[in-house]
C-alpha cells in the first residue's frame, strides 16, 4: 500500500463514527451471538490456495447454513476460504486497519454505510477493476456502494422500516389500515386508538445511528434534504414526532429506545403502531401483526432507508487475486442462491428476480419488497462520508427537540450550522 493510502486509512479510522448501529441490530436481533474463529491477512493466490473472507454475522458459526454457502462457493472457485466474523462496529475498524497496514483480506461484507468510509481511504476495488457485474441490482439498493459515478461492491440484499400494526387494537378503535396514507390520516387512527384506551405508536427516537434511521422515513417523507436539516420540511418532520410525544399518542420512552426496546414495547400487545425492521417479521408472524409502509406527509409510501451488507473486495499488491474474489462474490450473491441466503438473513433480494422468486415462496413478503423499491441509500446523493457528520447532528436534534430541550426548529437549525462546520474540517 502507498503512503498517501495509509494516511487516508488513518484518518477514516480516526473520523469513525457509531454509524453502523443500526444495520449492525437489524442484521443480529433474531440470532443469538456465536464467537468466530479471529481473522487475519489474506493469503491469497490467483489459483487455489486460501481466501479470506470477513463478514458482520458473528450470529453464525461454522455449522451454519451461511457459513456452508460461503464454503461451498469458495470449493466452486477452486480455492479454500478461511471465514471470520466480527460484530459490524469491530469489523469496520479491522478493515480500516487491515488496509492500512496492506493486510485486507480478499473480501470484505461490511454494513453498506460503510463502503463509503472505506472506499475514501483508498481500501476497496471499484467493480471496473475487479470485474462484478452489477447489471440487474435495483439502483436504488445498489445506491450506497456509488460515489462519484464508481461503484465499489455488490448488495447481498436489503432491509428497511415499515409500520407493523396490531389487527385486534385497530378493529377496536374502528380503524382500517388501509385508509392510513398520509400523516392526517395516522394521527387520526392514533387518536381513535387513545381514545378506546389503548397506545398508539412505538418506534427508536434513541441518539445513534438508530434514531436516524428512524427518523428518516418521515424526514424524507415530507420532502426533506439531507443537506439542509433546517428545511421547513424537516421541521414538519420532527413537529409530528414531537407533537405525538406532547398528545400522548407516543411514549416518552422513544428518547432512549432501540429498535429492540421499541419492538418489546410493541410485542406486549398494547400499542396500535410499531415502526420497525425486516428483520423483526417473524416475531411479528407469532402475534398477529400486519404491515403498512410508512406513509408520506400528503400521501404515498415515505422513502425508507435501507439496510443491509456489502460485498467488496479490497485493493491487494496481487492483482490476479480479483477474478477469484469476484468468482466467490458473485455465487453467493446472484442466481438461486442469493434467495437463500437472502431468506436466512432476513433480507430483500436486490434485484426483481430475486424478489419474485422471494415473494413466489412467502406471500408476506410483497409489503417489504414494496417497501424496498421506494428506499433510499442513507450515503445516496453522493453524500459518502458525509453522512456520518450529517447523521449525528440529526440524532442529536431529534433529542433535543424529543426531550424539549428546544423546538424542532431551532435544534434542526442548530443541526444544520454544526453538520455544516463538520464537513467543513
Amino acid at each position: 500500500m502507498t503512503v498517501q493510502v495509509n494516511l487516508r486509512a488513518r484518518a477514516a479510522l480516526l473520523a469513525l463514527t457509531a454509524i453502523t448501529a443500526a444495520t449492525a441490530l437489524a442484521a443480529c436481533s433474531s440470532s443469538s451471538s456465536t464467537n468466530a474463529s479471529a481473522g487475519g491477512a489474506s493469503a491469497s493466490s490467483a489459483s487455489g490456495g486460501t481466501y479470506t473472507l470477513w463478514d458482520p454475522y458473528p450470529q453464525y458459526n461454522a455449522s451454519s447454513a451461511w457459513w456452508k454457502a460461503v464454503a461451498a462457493c469458495g470449493t466452486q472457485a477452486g480455492v479454500t476460504i478461511k471465514h471470520t466474523a466480527y460484530d459490524t462496529t469491530a469489523l469496520t475498524t479491522q478493515a480500516l486497519l487491515a488496509g492500512q497496514q496492506g493486510k485486507s483480506p480478499d473480501i470484505l461484507l461490511v454494513d453498506n454505510p460503510v463502503v463509503s468510509t472505506l472506499a475514501s481511504a483508498g481500501i476497496l476495488t471499484t467493480t471496473a477493476q475487479n470485474g462484478l457485474s452489477t447489471g440487474s441490482i435495483a439502483q436504488n439498493i445498489l445506491g450506497a456502494g456509488v460515489i462519484d459515478g464508481k461503484t465499489y461492491g455488490v448488495p447481498i440484499g436489503a432491509n428497511t422500516l415499515a409500520l407493523y400494526y396490531n389487527p385486534t387494537i385497530l378493529k377496536a378503535a374502528g380503524v382500517n389500515p388501509a385508509s392510513i396514507t398520509s400523516w392526517a390520516t395516522l394521527t387520526a387512527a392514533l387518536a381513535k386508538v387513545k381514545a378506546i384506551g389503548k397506545k398508539g405508536i412505538t418506534f427508536s427516537g434513541i441518539n445513534t445511528e438508530e434514531g436516524s434511521f428512524q427518523f428518516l422515513p418521515w424526514f424524507w417523507g415530507a420532502g426533506a434534504n439531507l443537506t439542509n436539516l433546517n428545511s421547513p420540511q424537516a421541521v414538519a418532520a420532527l413537529t409530528l414526532w414531537t407533537t405525538w410525544l406532547k398528545d400522548g399518542y407516543a411514549p416518552n420512552s422513544v428518547i432512549q429506545d432501540t429498535q429492540t426496546t421499541s419492538w418489546q414495547e410493541f410485542q406486549t400487545g398494547d400499542y396500535a403502531f410499531g415502526e420497525n425492521g425486516t428483520w423483526q417479521k417473524a416475531s411479528a408472524a407469532t402475534m398477529g401483526a400486519k404491515v403498512i409502509p410508512i406513509p408520506a406527509e400528503n400521501g404515498g409510501a415515505a422513502p425508507v432507508p435501507t439496510g443491509g451488507e456489502f460485498f467488496t473486495i479490497p485493493v491487494q499488491k496481487d492483482t490476479s487475486t480479483y477474478a477469484t474474489s469476484a468468482k466467490i462474490v458473485s455465487c453467493l450473491s446472484s442466481g438461486s442462491s442469493i434467495v437463500g441466503t437472502d431468506n436466512t438473513l432476513n433480507y430483500i433480494a436486490p434485484t426483481k428476480a430475486g424478489q419474485q422468486a422471494q415473494v413466489a415462496t412467502d406471500a408476506s413478503l410483497q409489503s417489504w419488497v414494496n417497501a424496498v423499491g421506494v428506499a433510499k441509500a442513507r450515503t445516496g446523493d453522493n453524500l459518502g462520508t458525509k453522512y456520518p457528520v450529517i447523521s449525528q447532528q440529526l440524532w442529536t436534534a431529534v433529542q433535543k427537540a424529543e426531550s424539549g430541550a428546544a423546538t424542532p426548529a431551532a435544534a434542526l437549525a442548530a443541526a444544520q450550522s454544526a453538520a455544516q462546520a463538520g464537513i467543513n474540517k
